[in-house]
C-alpha cells in the first residue's frame, strides 16, 4: 500500500509539541471539515458513557448503603452489626472485581469487539447489582459486589476504546471527557437517591437495585449501535476474517456512526483507513514483548504515567477531608457528609462540564498543566493549614475547592481521554488494560496507604508529600506528554509517537 496518503512523520519537541506538523488531509478530507451527523455521533457516546454512570452512582450509593446496613433497625438484616473490615470488603468489594475485570480484559476487546465487551460488562453490572440488592447474608452481598466489579474493569476498558474509535476527531475531546462528566452525574444521583432512601427500611437493598435499569439500558443500546469500523478492519488486516466481506461491514458501521453527511465517501474513507493501518504495520499480530519496546513502550508510559499520577496525586485523601474543613470554616451543612458530598459533586459538575467545553479548543496540555499546577498550589495550601494555619480554616476550605476544581479541569476527564487515543490500534485493547489495571491499583494504593501515613507523617506533611508528587507529575506532563488536539487516531501515532 502507498504511503504518499499519510501525514510526515515528525518528531517532539522537548515540551510535547509536534515540530514540524503539516496539515494533512486525511482519508480525502480536510480535517476541520465536517463530514458526521451530530444527532449519529452523541449516539455511540451516550450508551458507553452510561457505564460511567453506573460506576458513579456506585461510589455515590455505597456511601450511603453502608450507613443504611449498619441500622439495627432499618437495615432488615440479622448480620447489620458489620466490622470495619466487613465494611471495607463492601467499599472494596467492586474495587477488587475491577481489578480482575481488567486483567480479563486485556485480550478480550481485541477477541469480542469493543461492542460485546460493553454488553458484557453491563450483564455483570445487573447481575451483580441484582445479587447485591437481593442478599440474605453478607458473603453473598460480598460476592455481588465482586462481579459489579468485574463489569466495572471490562467497561472502563471498552467504553473509552469504542469512543475513541467512534467519534469524528472534530469533537473527539469533548465526547471522551464528557465520559467523566458522566461519572460525575453518576455520583450525585448516588448521594441524592442514597440520602432519600437511607432512612427507609431495608433502604440499601433499593439503592443497590436502582443501578440495574441503568445498566439494562446501557446493554440494549449497546446491542443496537455498530461495531468499532476500526476494529472491524483491524480484524480484515489481520486476516480474521473475509477482507471484502470485513471491508463492507466496515462501511456499513461507518455510514451508521456518521450519518448522512458522510455522502458516499464513506468507501474511500475505510480504503485509505485501510492504507493508513497497513503503512503503520497493523496487519502484524500484536505480541505481549512489542508492548514494552517502540511506540507501545512510548503510549504506554504515558498513558500509564497519566493515569498513576491522577490517583497518587492524593485525590481520594483530599476529599476524604471536605466534611471536617467544611465544618471547621462554619458551614454547618458540612456536619451532613451526604450534604457535603453532593454540593462537591455539584461543583465537580460545573468544573467537568467547563473542561468539557474548552478542550478541543484549547487542547490536553493546556489543560493539563494549568490545572495541576493548580493542584501544587492547593495541596501546599492544605498542607501549610494543617501545621501553620490551622487558626485560618478559610484557607483550607479555598484550597480543597481549588484542588477539587483543577483536578476536574485536568486529570479527571483528560487522563482517560488521552489514555483511549494514545496507544496504536492493534495494541489499544492491551494498553488500555494495562492502564485500567495501573489506575485501580493506585487507587487502592492510597486507599489503603492514608491512614498509615496519616498516623505517621500527620495530615500536614502528607499534603505536602502529595504537593511534592505533584510537582513531579507537572515535569512528566511537559516533556512527556504530546498534544493530541485535532488529529485522527492514526495521525497521532504517527506524529506523537
Amino acid at each position: 500500500m502507498a504511503s504518499s496518503s499519510l501525514p510526515q512523520v515528525t518528531k517532539l519537541s522537548g515540551s510535547g509539541d509536534i515540530a514540524g506538523a503539516k496539515d494533512p488531509l486525511l482519508n480525502g478530507v480536510h480535517k476541520n471539515s465536517r463530514n458526521y451527523s451530530l444527532l449519529r455521533a452523541i449516539l455511540p457516546f451516550l450508551f458507553p458513557a452510561l457505564e460511567g454512570l453506573v460506576y458513579g452512582y456506585d461510589i455515590g450509593a455505597t456511601a450511603c448503603a453502608t450507613i443504611s446496613l449498619g441500622s439495627a433497625t432499618l437495615s432488615g438484616v440479622s448480620w447489620y452489626d458489620l466490622s470495619s473490615l466487613q465494611i471495607g470488603l463492601i467499599t472494596s468489594g467492586s474495587l477488587s472485581g475491577a481489578l480482575i475485570g481488567s486483567v480479563l480484559a486485556f485480550n478480550s476487546g481485541d477477541v469480542l469487539g469493543r461492542r460485546f465487551e460493553l454488553i458484557a460488562s453491563a450483564v455483570l453490572y445487573s447481575i451483580g447489582a441484582l445479587i447485591t440488592a437481593l442478599a440474605p447474608e453478607f458473603p453473598v452481598m460480598v460476592i455481588g459486589r465482586f462481579v459489579f466489579g468485574i463489569g466495572i474493569g471490562l467497561a472502563m476498558h471498552a467504553a473509552p476504546m469504542y469512543m475513541a474509535e467512534t467519534a469524528p476527531r472534530q469533537i473527539r475531546g469533548q465526547l471522551l471527557s464528557l465520559k467523566e462528566f458522566f461519572i460525575v452525574i453518576g455520583m450525585v444521583v448516588g448521594y441524592a437517591v442514597g440520602s432519600a432512601l437511607v432512612d427507609i427500611f431495608g433502604g440499601w437493598r433499593y439503592m443497590y437495585g436502582a443501578s440495574i435499569p441503568m445498566a439494562v439500558i446501557m446493554g440494549i443500546g449497546m446491542w443496537c449501535l455498530p461495531e468499532s469500523p476500526r476494529w472491524i478492519l483491524l480484524c480484515a488486516i489481520q486476516g480474521k476474517g473475509n477482507m471484502h466481506d470485513l471491508k463492507e461491514s466496515a462501511i456499513h458501521c461507518l455510514c451508521r456512526l456518521r450519518g448522512n453527511a458522510i455522502g458516499d465517501s464513506a468507501p474511500a474513507l475505510v480504503e485509505e483507513m485501510l492504507d493508513e493501518l497497513y503503512s503503520a504495520g497493523e496487519d502484524k499480530k500484536a505480541t505481549l514483548g512489542e508492548m514494552f519496546h517502540g511506540k507501545c513502550k512510548k503510549a504506554l508510559v504515558i498513558g500509564a504515567g497519566l493515569v498513576l499520577f491522577q490517583q497518587i496525586t492524593g485525590q481520594p485523601s483530599v476529599l476524604y477531608y471536605a466534611a471536617s474543613i467544611f465544618q471547621s470554616a462554619g458551614f454547618s451543612a458540612a456536619a451532613d457528609a451526604t450534604r457535603v458530598s453532593i454540593l462537591l459533586g455539584l461543583f465537580k459538575l460545573v468544573m467537568t462540564g467547563s473542561a468539557v467545553l474548552v478542550v478541543d479548543r484549547f487542547g490536553r496540555r493546556p489543560l493539563l498543566l494549568g490545572g495541576v499546577s493548580g493542584m501544587v498550589i492547593s495541596l501546599f495550601m492544605l498542607g501549610s493549614y494543617y501545621l501553620f494555619l490551622d487558626e485560618a480554616p478559610a484557607v483550607a476550605a479555598i484550597a480543597l475547592l481549588l484542588y477539587v476544581g483543577c483536578y476536574q479541569l485536568s486529570f479527571g476527564p483528560i487522563g482517560w481521554l488521552m489514555i483511549s487515543e494514545i496507544f496504536p490500534l492493534r495494541f489499544r485493547g492491551q494498553g488500555l488494560s494495562i492502564g485500567v489495571l495501573v489506575n485501580f491499583a493506585a487507587n487502592a494504593l492510597v486507599t489503603f496507604a492514608f491512614s498509615p501515613l496519616k498516623a505517621w507523617l500527620g495530615a500536614g506533611l502528607l499534603f505536602y508529600v502529595f504537593g511534592a508528587i505533584a510537582v513531579a507529575s507537572l515535569a512528566f506532563i511537559f516533556f512527556i506528554v504530546p498534544e493530541t488536539k485535532g488529529l485522527s487516531l492514526e495521525e497521532i501515532e504517527e506524529q506523537c509517537l
